[in-house]
């Protein structure tokens, strides 16, 4: 993949707890136990799934995040 501009991804709170995330469109998929730590493995993955291009800090990460009801 050349010059990529966007992968969206949709993180959830898992209920043994920690967040998962999943690409839209990518088969690409992480987990990480706080939001810092899943959005630092959602660059690393990105990076692994497109081996020829590497992401920068500096690019944003789209993503979506499913919140849960509040009774």
């Amino acid at each position: 993949m050349k010059n990529p501009t966007i992968v969206q991804f949709h993180i959830q709170k898992e209920e043994e707890g920690g967040y998962s995330a999943s690409a839209f469109e990518q088969s690409i998929f992480t987990q990480g136990e706080t939001i810092d730590e899943v959005v630092k493995n959602i660059r690393e993955a990105v990076d692994c799934h497109f081996d020829d291009v590497t992401i920068s800090e500096s690019v944003p990460v789209l993503v979506s995040m499913q919140v849960p009801a509040f009774a």
